[in-house]
């Protein structure tokens, strides 16, 4: 099964596809992850992605589609994968297309995960993550033990991207980027809506039960 996740920040694609790698039994790639490992380990890509990340610039397509590139080309996705982060815009999109039809495979199912704006400012606005592990947590749906981490006990702080204002910008940018290819992979008839409200068990439903015709 090989699956691209779409959906604005704060739609719970992250969660979702640590559910459905699961289920499936197929990696998650994430761009977020790509960017940390290959600037963590200096890699050519990696450190072509820090000049533009430390500018606060964007990370020019061909670095981005180089990691992916790389990674789609690693023993554990011959039986597929699922991309959460990418593609993001529609020349990713289509330079995925290339890369997955170079490969002879396709995707097999795109899943747009539909929320709306006044839930992913709660969603994102509510979020805490801890300094010292990283785990996310969440003031309404996930309350951490008495201000700290439950994991580790660790302080936890805001992240910029978490602040309304910022949200808002996120919003913006999805909206004008990243929305395009609904429309493109309705074309190719690889799309199915989800509606993201609910529990996180109500939304795994509904994407389990989208991509049973792909399954089979």
């Amino acid at each position: 099964m090989k699956l691209v996740l779409l959906g604005p920040p704060g739609a719970g694609k992250g969660t979702q596809a640590d559910l459905l790698a699961t289920g499936l039994s197929v990696p998650k790639i994430s761009t977020g992850d790509l960017f940390r490992a290959h600037v963590s380990t200096e890699t050519t890509l990696g450190l072509l992605a820090k000049s533009h990340l430390d500018a606060g610039t964007l990370v020019p397509d061909e670095v981005t589609v180089g990691m992916v590139t790389a990674r789609l080309a690693e023993p554990d996705t011959c039986p597929g994968f699922i991309l959460d982060g990418f593609p993001r815009t529609l020349t990713q999109a289509r330079l995925l297309d290339e890369m997955l039809d170079h490969d002879g495979r396709r995707l097999d199912a795109v899943l747009e995960f539909h929320v709306d704006t006044a839930e992913v400012t709660q969603r994102m606005s509510g979020r805490r993550t801890c300094r010292a592990c990283a785990a996310v947590w969440h003031l309404v749906h996930r309350p951490p033990t008495c201000g700290r981490c439950g994991t580790c006990g660790g302080e936890l702080y805001q992240r910029a991207d978490d602040e309304p204002a910022t949200i808002a910008h996120r919003l913006q940018v999805y909206a004008t980027q990243t929305a395009p290819l609904a429309d493109h992979y309705h074309t190719c008839g690889l799309l199915a809506q989800i509606d993201a409200a609910g529990t996180v068990e109500q939304v795994s439903q509904r994407a389990l039960a989208a991509l049973m015709p792909a399954l089979g």
